[in-house]
């Protein structure tokens, strides 16, 4: 029996095969020609995702294949959509020229396009960095890095999941580089939030992390950024860079610093808060977020600064009140905000520009736009720099003219220059001699051509001569058969048509050579000198760079000072106090959303450790509780990034963390209840309390039984007023219940969301007043809510039912009752001699100046003594 015949494969599959083995996990866009194309699987997805026609390669034979393509000029078309649709691109070029082989060309991957790794414009953002992250795991501390490869910022830090699992909501990543070992740890940790990928365990290796680092970054050791002692963060940043080598991304000039992310600096929110407050990400389809109110930006960098600016608040009254002077500055000096707010306009990404250049892959009209925004910054400077305001002015000597670089970009590029270089009038005329002699060759083709034309003319008498052009014979002259006896000797003919006949001289062979050895020479000159230029705007990476991050400064608080002039925001007063005082103050977003004849019902709030620590909110669902909530957290939230506020004023002692738990939101994907998440979010919030803190609190203890919730609900608030930090907190509720804390809780006050009741129906007023409500207003809620007559009717027959058969009272007299024990409960009453030592035990403990250790020990000691018995 004859031997199965091996599958003949050509010597072009074959190179593909031994390169998309190298990448089994990414598309392959392979260059073929003027094609990119795809193959197999990948010709499948790209067909899908593209929307591109799927054919066969070899159709018929052994070795048919799938295959999908498109013209490589439409590559930033397609390319975004693959990278969107969560794709590793590897981009798979000709490393030569064709006509240099006789051989198959030789190709190789030039580049792999990554969620997380993209310089490309229509993947990225304006307004949102594109952060690659890593995490690395140890023990009970995770290191994290960010680096954004297309403005080369790169961050670092450390500390428990808590704080990686915030920063992971903060910088929201494309793509997160794990180490395979943990890869199930991530999962649990941080669910599937992330487009995740593995790496080998041996990346994640500190003494890898340190020299990948001082190569990048060229110092000895990495003490002049600060991140010395980060000894996790610095493994994740190392996994960061080994990724972008493994990637094919080797020009990065642009990434030239690492920083540290303080926790220590900023205020702490962790994601539930972030996600309950809507800061920039919608809970709901449509809704509107804090950073869609408040981004009054219009640069790029500007518009990511502000994003950093609201997931990192400060807690440095310093540094918080120098904002809020430069806010002012802006507000009282039209003439500089008008300057400011033109130029801004006049300027592009700088960033991702100069990020381009240093990647080698910024086009002439880039580099263009690079000169057009430097030099729409020296009108700022120059304005800033002659400013009565000595940190302005210190801002504008910060700010570089670059003039050495605008003049060579000036006399070195066309300002029309084309996207692609090769698509020639890149160079400026006066640059290069021999380029303006070919271009001078070039131009008077015609002219030469004409010259040339009447001269054989009147020299043979032949008035219909024609010279044309076309690919098979170049530059030739046209004789009819009438005149072909006119012709001279040292003319070559050269074809013979039906009533003319074709001929070339040496002349024509001479300029035929120097104008197409022209055009040629002229497209490789524009390369060697655009290419040149390149390496010369390197030089300047760093300083337009910082041009860039005081732009982005500028830029957000001229940000915040057109919003406070526009929206009626005021200075708040700061102090390291531990007070809060807002007065009529309003929800920045739901003001904006009110239909124009509406205004929005401003409140005062008043929070203090002393006094009023804690305000219980009663009132009925829809009435506004939840908003007070929010605006107060929001208040404190755009103080601290440096923002005007929207209150008549606010008097703020500094926030060091602000916890909410608002709202019931399930988490069945991961088999947890709407109770089990609120337990879960309010445990995070009673075990990291601070004296500084801020706590919201909207219906706990709803997600079960109805005495079940009131127990919590008291147990939770009554923690919080006995816990030796006294943080402040507001706590909406609709058990009107825990009105009676009052009574025997100092610090604890009621206050409601005012209704008036016309017959039967409520008015909503959404006025804060003092004391607690006794109604809730349910049924009425369900009324305004559309409910259907018959149901609402029921329900009161129902109610009128439940309110003649039950005492009112139980549950209040059981909770009265429940507290009458626990303050008369005491130990001089008992009889029990093992109890009386207890007593004295206890008494004879100074509880003020125990440790937590210490505190443990005693508990032990009490606990044993009452197992003796």
């Amino acid at each position: 029996m004859a031997k199965k015949q091996a599958k003949k494969v050509t010597p072009l599959m074959k190179q593909y095969n031994a390169i998309k083995k190298k990448y089994p996990d990414a598309m392959l866009l392979f260059r073929v020609g003027d094609f990119y194309e795809t193959f197999g699987e990948d010709a499948k997805k790209a067909a899908h995702v593209l929307g591109i026609t799927l054919t066969k390669r070899g159709a018929g034979s052994d070795t048919e294949t799938a295959l999908a393509g498109f013209p490589h000029h439409s590559l930033n078309t397609y390319l975004p959509k693959l990278v969107k649709a969560g794709m590793r691109v590897a981009i798979c070029d000709q490393l030569e020229d064709p006509k240099m082989t006789k051989t198959i060309v030789k190709r190789g991957v030039t580049e792999l396009v990554t969620p997380g790794v993209s310089l490309n414009d229509e993947v990225l953002q304006s307004k949102t960095n594109n952060f690659l992250a890593a995490v690395h795991f140890n023990k009970n501390l995770l290191g994290i890095s960010f680096l954004d490869v297309s403005t080369g910022e790169f961050l670092v830090a450390q500390g428990n999941t808590e704080y990686v699992d915030k920063l992971l909501q903060n910088f929201s990543p494309s793509e997160v580089l794990v180490q395979k070992q943990h890869k199930q740890q991530f999962l649990e940790l941080f669910e599937n939030r992330y487009y995740t990928f593995y790496l080998d365990d041996w990346v994640f290796n500190a003494t890898y992390a340190n020299e990948i680092l001082q190569n990048h970054f060229e110092v000895k050791n990495l003490k002049g950024f600060g991140v010395e002692d980060l000894k996790n963060a610095i493994i994740a940043g190392g996994a960061v860079l080994y990724y972008l080598s493994e990637t094919q991304h080797n020009q990065l000039k642009h990434i030239q610093n690492i920083s540290r992310i303080a926790e220590d600096n900023y205020v702490w929110m962790d994601r539930f808060t972030v996600r309950n407050l809507e800061l920039y990400n919608p809970n709901s389809i449509n809704a509107v977020t804090l950073l869609d109110i408040i981004d009054q930006t219009i640069s790029p960098m500007g518009g990511r600064l502000l994003k950093r600016w609201l997931a990192l608040p400060l807690k440095n009254l310093d540094a918080i009140k120098k904002r809020h002077e430069l806010v002012k500055f802006f507000i009282d000096s039209d003439d500089f905000s008008t300057i400011v707010s033109y130029q801004l306009k006049q300027i592009s990404d700088l960033e991702r520009l100069i990020s381009k250049v240093a990647t080698g892959k910024a086009s002439p009209r880039e580099i263009v736009l690079l000169k057009d925004s430097l030099k729409a910054i020296i009108p700022i400077k120059i304005a800033a720099e002659k400013s009565n305001n000595s940190v302005v002015k210190e801002l504008g000597k910060q700010l570089h003219t670059c003039k050495e670089l605008v003049d060579k970009i000036t006399e070195t590029l066309f300002d029309d220059a084309p996207v692609n270089v090769n698509k020639g009038n890149v160079i400026a005329t006066g640059i290069h001699k021999e380029l303006d002699d070919l271009r001078a060759i070039s131009k008077s083709g015609k002219s030469y051509l004409d010259n040339m034309l009447a001269r054989e003319t009147e020299r043979t008498g032949i008035h219909s001569l024609k010279i044309a052009f076309n690919n098979v014979f170049g530059y030739y002259i046209e004789v009819r058969n009438t005149h072909k006896d006119k012709v001279p000797t040292e003319w070559i003919r050269k074809q013979t048509l039906v009533n003319a006949e074709r001929y070339i001289t040496e002349e024509l062979k001479e300029y035929e050579t120097k104008i197409l050895g022209a055009e040629e020479k002229i497209s490789q000159l524009e390369q060697e000198i655009f290419s040149k230029l390149l390496q010369y705007v390197i030089g300047f990476v760093q300083i337009v760079q910082e041009n860039a991050q005081i732009i982005a400064k500028i830029d957000c608080l001229h940000s915040f000072a057109v919003l406070a002039i526009a929206n009626n925001y005021v200075r708040p007063i700061m102090d390291e106090s531990t007070d809060l005082e807002i007065k009529n103050g309003r929800h920045p977003v739901i003001e904006k959303q009110l239909p124009i004849d509406q205004s929005y019902i401003a409140n005062d709030v008043v929070l203090n450790r002393n006094m009023q620590q804690i305000i219980m909110i009663t009132g009925p669902n829809m009435s506004g509780k939840s908003a007070i909530l929010r605006q107060t957290a929001l208040i404190v939230l755009l103080a601290q990034m440096g923002s005007y506020v929207p209150a008549q004023n606010a008097k703020i002692g500094l926030v060091d963390k602000i916890f909410t738990r608002v709202g019931a939101s399930d988490n069945i994907s991961m088999g947890e209840s709407t109770f089990m998440v609120e337990m879960n979010e309010t445990a995070s919030i009673l075990n990291n309390i601070s004296d500084r803190s801020l706590v919201l609190l909207d219906e706990i203890g709803r997600g079960t039984s109805t005495y079940d919730g009131i127990s919590i609900a008291w147990a939770i608030t009554e923690f919080l007023h006995e816990h030796p930090s006294k943080p402040k907190t507001l706590f909406a509720t609709h058990y009107h219940e825990l009105n009676e804390m009052t009574t025997s809780f100092k610090r604890i006050k009621n206050f409601n969301v005012s209704v008036k009741e016309l017959e039967n129906t409520i008015i909503f007023l959404r006025k804060l007043v003092a004391g607690g409500s006794n109604h809730s207003f349910g049924i009425h809620v369900a009324k305004l809510a559309g409910m259907p007559n018959t149901v609402i009717h029921r329900a009161n027959k129902i109610l009128n039912k439940l309110e003649e058969n039950t005492k009112k009272s139980e549950v209040k007299e059981a909770l009265k009752q429940e507290q009458h024990t626990e303050m008369q409960l005491s130990f001089f009453q008992l009889d029990d001699p093992l109890l009386e030592n207890i007593r004295e035990e206890i008494l004879a403990t100074n509880i003020d100046s125990l440790t937590p250790i210490e505190a443990l020990m005693k508990l032990n000691e009490i606990k044993r003594m009452l197992q003796k018995k």
